[in-house]
């Protein structure tokens, strides 16, 4: 037995979980791209892959619709992988679990996918169903969304000629997103010196208990980031106690606030107790700096038994502290034009440990390009002060406001019509692929909007089984007015 078959509107529920069995994680995508393709030419529907592994469905205009303009529906293959630290799931080959409580969809101890697995399930149903009343259909399925967007920018624009689109990649029924940040990554790394360790113990500090979220939607909730704290742990014992780092991690995608950070020192062992006090001391500041937001964080050490022969030397250790205190992270600039948007935010999502360097990996975003740059030129001079050195790729524009917006005003009608309210029309600190897709499509008017998905990012994911029949309605409308 299916686990959603019983749920409406059933082709959006079956494609959904028919996906969620096909592995998908970014840079994992040749399974779900070949799904598409499969189901558009089982459907004598044109199709293209692209080396990228994009897909595109057309699907001609229906009955009374061959002279309306175009309309692209657009969503990403790609899902972010986060999972619980006792979950044995491999998301290389494993389905997800799914599971149904009260209204909403989950999986259970893993991320769900609906980021942005629902636009593709809407797509489907649609592209399956010659009832529904629709202009002409290029359904457009990108890649790598999550860790760069590499396919939006490998996409060939001259391949579709839509003149709407609708991105289906928001998370809040009601709210019509019409423009979104651009910004990049940002990669610092800092070689390490070792040197030999003949009697200081080890130690191992642990801060866990986070929220943690999308470095985008959740960032102006300001959720504590394990690095950070882990960087002001480190930088408070190291005023009176003298240690080695041995090995630093924390996070696992840098779109994503980490919720976990572990480091593993040595020590004197007169000091093990000081500073031993002085983690409980820093966890207790955590939990009432953040008790509104993140009340369940917690700093722990343990004294480990075994010992390590190669341990950082004192100036690596120095400057690992030095990075992860120097590096911006969270909220930066507020916007002045419109009210509780971020208009410029940095996430430090991951520390790495390699065999000969650590890495510190960020997401920058902003809606505006020069306080972009600024940021990255902070963590520019940041690494430059303790010589490391800093890559940076997966740049993309931000998507501005366009004041003359048929489709807006067209949304905008749909909406009220069909809920009574009037639909609230808002810009994103996030990045999405409608930045790429202005430049590349240059005239399409665009819009995003989405069903009402929760915690995306996280293993506690969610989404309203009713805002997914409510938004369906929604897009069903807005085609059969587009004529």
């Amino acid at each position: 037995m299916k686990v959603l078959e019983n749920l409406q509107p059933a082709k959006v529920f079956k494609y959904f979980e028919e996906m969620s069995m096909i592995p998908r994680g970014s840079g994992n995508e040749k399974g779900i791209s070949d799904y598409l393709v499969n189901f558009a030419k089982e459907r004598n529907l044109e199709v293209i892959q692209d080396e990228a592994l994009n897909v595109i469905i057309k699907k001609k205009a229906s009955k009374g619709y061959e002279n309306a303009p175009g309309v692209i529906i657009q969503g990403h293959m790609d899902m972010v992988c986060e999972k619980t630290k006792e979950s044995t799931h491999d998301f290389m080959k494993d389905p997800l679990q799914l599971r149904v409580e009260g209204d909403n969809v989950y999986a259970t101890n893993t991320t769900l996918g609906a980021d942005n697995g629902i636009a593709v399930a809407y797509a489907l149903a649609i592209l399956d169903d010659d009832s529904i009343s629709h202009p002409a259909l290029e359904v457009l399925v990108t890649t790598d969304e999550e860790t760069g967007m590499g396919g939006a920018m490998a996409f060939d624009g001259s391949l579709i000629n839509g003149k709407y689109l609708l991105n289906i990649d928001s998370e809040e029924e009601g709210k019509l997103l019409v423009s979104c940040a651009g910004g990049l990554r940002t990669k610092v790394v800092l070689d390490t010196e070792f040197e030999n360790n003949t009697e200081k113990e080890l130690l191992r500090i642990e801060v866990k208990g986070l929220k943690g979220g999308h470095s985008g939607m959740e960032i102006i909730k300001q959720r504590g980031n394990s690095n950070k704290l882990m960087g002001r742990v480190l930088a408070k014992i190291s005023e009176s106690v003298t240690f080695n780092i041995v090995e630093i991690n924390g996070g696992s995608k840098n779109n994503a606030i980490p919720r976990e950070a572990e480091c593993i020192i040595a020590v004197e062992s007169d000091n093990i107790k000081e500073v031993t006090e002085i983690v409980t001391k820093m966890g207790d500041n955590f939990k009432n700096e953040l008790l509104s937001v993140d009340e369940n964080v917690k700093v722990v050490c343990e004294h480990l038994n075994n010992r390590s022969e190669r341990i950082m030397s004192e100036d690596t250790t120095k400057k690992i502290i030095a990075l992860l205190n120097l590096i911006p992270s969270g909220v930066d600039t507020m916007s002045m034009d419109i009210e509780d948007l971020v208009q410029s935010s940095t996430n430090l999502g991951v520390v790495k440990t390699n065999k000969n360097n650590v890495e510190f990996d960020s997401a920058t975003r902003s809606s505006v390009g020069t306080l972009k740059e600024d940021l990255v030129s902070r963590i520019k001079i940041a690494a430059q002060l303790t010589g490391a050195s800093v890559e940076t790729s997966g740049e993309y524009p931000e998507w501005q406001y366009e004041k003359n917006s048929k489709l807006r005003e067209l949304c905008k009608e749909v909406y009220k019509r069909l809920s009574g309210q009037d639909a609230e029309i808002i810009a994103l600190h996030a990045g999405l692929e409608c930045g790429l897709f202005k430049e590349k499509l240059h005239d399409v008017d665009m819009i995003s909007f989405g069903p009402n998905l929760y915690d995306v990012h996280t293993p506690n994911e969610h989404m309203s089984i009713k805002s997914v029949q409510n938004v369906w309605k929604f897009l069903l409308e807005i085609l059969k007015e587009i004529k």
